[in-house]
């Protein structure tokens, strides 16, 4: 995707396409699941892309916020672990989380259709999204904690 189809994207969602937003979305394309830390850390690294984004700490977690809001961002908040933040939005997937390493994999939903859970109770709420996570360890972790010591 090129600056231009970014900058596009953002207008397109009733945002100003900034040069903070735009370090943003760059930033988290092929870093799925990236922390903010990951993020500040990533933009501060790409150069003059990065320094021309002028972003604070509180700046990054404003552009976060915005971009989750409408909806261009997805923000996962897997227990024990920072909040994390991808691009894929929309399509009702789920994770897979390692309790040893932390790595996270995403999950295209069996079902397809939000939500793809119905709750046995609902308590009067009207139900449009099911987040699942499913917890243990990944095939690296698994094999290391069986190799001999």
């Amino acid at each position: 995707m090129t600056g231009q189809d970014v900058g596009e994207l953002l207008r397109r969602t009733g945002l100003r396409s900034t040069a903070q937003r735009r370090a943003v979305l760059a930033a988290l394309r092929g870093r799925p699941h990236a922390s903010a830390a990951d993020l500040e850390e990533r933009i501060a690294r790409s150069g003059p892309e990065g320094s021309s984004a002028g972003l604070s700490r509180q700046g990054l977690y404003n552009v976060l916020e915005d971009l989750t809001r409408v909806h261009l961002v997805r923000r996962i908040e897997p227990a024990g672990s920072p909040t994390r933040f991808e691009l894929r939005v929309g399509d009702n997937h789920h994770h897979l989380v390692c309790r040893t390493c932390g790595r996270i994999e995403d999950v295209d939903c069996a079902v397809g259709a939000a939500p793809c859970l119905d709750p046995v109770q609902d308590s009067g709420f009207t139900v449009d999204e099911a987040e699942v996570t499913w917890w243990g360890r990944c095939a690296d972790c698994r094999r290391a904690s069986e190799r001999p010591v």
